[in-house]
């Protein structure tokens, strides 16, 4: 009967702790993630299609040359060899967390020697009992011990599978960051390759004009000569030549930067990089398929990484809501103890103990409290990044699109510009040749037609680059 009542009694206090416990416990409330976007960048409902993104970054590049230096680039890449590191940081704490809900079993051993005081109360003791009859205490006496401890928090409200859920999504959100990593590493390769081959163009365009110009100052010293010209015309003449050779030489930094970057992407010591610069002014844009803008939550890198940041989120304030309950926690060993090294493995010597412990916060709950504050607010932080990442995505999307429209609208324009202006020096010398146009006319006429040959060469390069970027923007690249 008493033991039917102690029962009752342990029961009652167990409920009695769960429910002071469990008093105050605040309801979680997420804050949910909206994902409302257009039906369309155009503005129009379109039939969903294949975006561009989903394209092999290696055809969609259709260059041999910049594809090995991306190859090479994803091999040696500082960046990317360092955040590929920080995801074996993240894998491991994954492991870390797994077997944290799991029991914990330790084997040990250990030996020791203890002489008390004859005059001290210990002492006295000992020296007054056998172990056995006619068997006095050893001097010093003795401790040696082996066996297994085993210690294990009982997850009874998921919060360590919580835990370890949470960081397994941090991890997946890691490499989500290395692949946004990745597809901007190709996208600035590319970037800086086409850069490259405009700035070849540049100087070549260059060095074709000034032997124009030379030519043209070689007749007019000519007409000096034969009384038709004087030597202001000819000064003028040759300033506007060396303006033109002027030019080359900020070219050639730039190019020179240019290679340098490029190098450096790449992981490697300066080198030449080799380009079809022949190529650059007859690459053609395809026709770009952005898909629907909800195929840009399947697609952009960004966009998945803080997806799964939000839901670690989620269960992070799972966690901290979790240390408002009671915990349990279990413990339990069993060896063998004894003082001399030859009784070690007798059964008489076996010890064992087993524990059941259970606690909850009862007063002074304000660090519980405020972990699950902050938790609660980096929830709600968490999903207005993912918004605001959303709405980044669409807003860098749209105007890469419209980027590459009106470059491609203004490169044919340019190039019209370019044809008529390339004529008009050819009738302005012939005039000058034969004075009915005065110097000054060949001299703009000159100027306005390199002008517009290096305006063409930085639109096709803009042109260009908005393709880069539009393939970036669209999620291309990591797969």
């Amino acid at each position: 009967m008493n033991k039917s009542i102690n029962r009752h009694n342990y029961l009652l206090f167990l409920v009695l702790v769960v429910f002071l416990g469990s008093c105050n416990i605040p309801e979680v409330a997420l804050k949910q993630k909206s994902e409302k976007v257009p039906v369309s960048f155009t503005g129009q409902q379109l039939p969903d299609s294949i975006s561009v993104a989903e394209i092999n970054w290696r055809t969609y590049f259709d260059d041999p040359k910049l594809v090995e230096l991306i190859d090479t680039a994803l091999q040696n890449n500082q960046e990317l060899n360092i955040v590929l590191q920080e995801l074996i940081v993240n894998q491991n704490e994954v492991l870390e967390k797994s077997g944290e809900y799991l029991p914990f079993v330790n084997v040990g051993g250990g030996l020791g020697a203890e002489k008390p005081g004859r005059f001290t109360r210990d002492g006295a003791v000992e020296h007054n009992l056998e172990i056995e009859e006619g068997t006095e205490f050893p001097e010093p006496l003795g401790d040696f011990q082996f066996g297994a401890v085993a210690s294990w928090e009982v997850d009874i409200w998921r919060k360590l599978r919580n835990a370890k859920d949470a960081a397994q999504l941090r991890f997946l959100a890691a490499n989500e960051g290395r692949n946004f990593l990745v597809s901007n590493l190709i996208a600035e390769i590319a970037q800086s390759y086409y850069e490259l081959m405009a700035l070849d163009q540049l100087l070549e365009i260059i060095n074709n004009n000034a032997a124009i110009q030379e030519e043209a100052l070689r007749k007019v010293i000519i007409q000096k000569q034969n009384a038709k010209a004087n030597q202001l015309v000819v000064n003028r003449f040759e300033a506007q030549l060396l303006n033109t050779q002027n030019l080359q030489y900020h070219i050639r930094q730039q190019i020179v930067e240019t290679e340098n970057r490029i190098n450096l992407l790449v992981g490697r010591y300066p080198v030449r990089v080799e380009r079809n610069t022949e190529r650059f002014m007859n690459l053609q844009i395809d026709s770009i398929q952005a898909g629907v803008p909800a195929r840009l939550l399947q697609n952009r890198p960004d966009i998945r990484q803080v997806e799964y940041q939000l839901q670690a989120a989620a269960l992070d304030v799972q966690v901290a809501r979790a240390d408002f309950y009671p915990s349990l926690d279990i413990s339990a060993g069993v060896g063998f103890q004894a003082f001399n090294p030859a009784f070690l493995l007798n059964p008489e010597s076996l010890l064992f103990n087993l524990a059941g412990d259970i606690t909850a916060p009862l007063i002074n709950k304000k660090a519980i409290r405020a972990r699950y504050q902050m938790a609660s607010a980096m929830q709600v932080q968490t999903v207005f990044q993912y918004e605001q990442t959303v709405l980044n995505a669409y807003t860098d999307v749209l105007n890469q699109l419209n980027k590459l429209e009106n470059y491609s609208n203004s490169f044919a324009t340019k190039q019209k510009e370019v044809d008529i202006l390339t004529k008009s020096v050819r009738i302005a010398n012939n005039l000058f040749r034969y004075a009915k146009a005065d110097y000054v006319e060949v001299l703009l006429t000159q100027e306005e037609v390199l002008d517009a040959k290096m305006e063409l060469v930085e639109t096709k390069l803009q042109q260009l680059q908005a393709k880069v970027e539009i393939y970036r923007a669209l999620g291309g690249g990591w797969k």
